[in-house]
């Protein structure tokens, strides 16, 4: 390999790309993997990026009726799962990291560079909306049980803050491999 301090920066790139696309895939798509998850008068609802069990996928959904007061039903809330938008933005964009880190780690010092700043902007990405997911998940939750329902976080957001985490130790691992051993191959 030419490049054996870019390794780790490389596996943590590709956990947390794996970590984005399971919380990107959730519900409605895929129910096992939600934000949150409610139960209110025996009606048991996911919540994930692209909407909730029973609707149509789409970016920027409205809370259903049956769990949503008049606050969670007003525009803000609505904007608020647009943002959700950039968790597969995320997960791309340490796609790319990881593809950086392939060229980095098997060709030429350049990939290593691109990959330590592309892993920066997904970790600042993933934390913008690690943030806004957190707010947006923990209102609707506590209306919920202000209202006398069952509502708890789910699986989905320990995944985006474990590619959280992947993200910042990868942008650290990779800048250090940058000032690896890279060896010139002679044939």
């Amino acid at each position: 390999m030419a490049a054996d301090a870019a390794i780790p920066g490389l596996f943590l790139t590709f956990a947390a790309m794996v970590l984005l696309v399971f919380a990107s895939v959730s519900a409605p798509t895929w129910n096992a993997v939600s934000f949150l998850n409610t139960n209110v008068d025996g009606v048991s609802t996911h919540f994930g990026v692209f909407g909730y069990t029973g609707s149509h996928t789409s970016v920027g959904w409205y809370f259903p009726s049956g769990v949503a007061d008049s606050e969670l039903t007003d525009g803000l809330f609505h904007n608020l799962t647009i943002v959700l938008i950039l968790i597969p933005i995320a997960a791309g964009l340490s796609g790319i990291a990881f593809l950086f880190g392939l060229c980095g780690a098997s060709y030429h010092r350049a990939g290593t560079v691109f990959m330590t700043l592309v892993s920066a902007l997904a970790f600042l990405v993933t934390l913008i909306v690690w943030i806004v997911e957190m707010a947006l998940f923990g209102i609707a939750r506590d209306h919920v049980r202000g209202r006398g329902g069952y509502a708890q976080y789910a699986n989905a957001n320990w995944l985006v803050l474990g590619a959280l985490v992947a993200l910042f130790f990868a942008f650290f691992a990779s800048l250090c491999g940058i000032f690896g051993r890279y060896r010139s191959r002679r044939y």
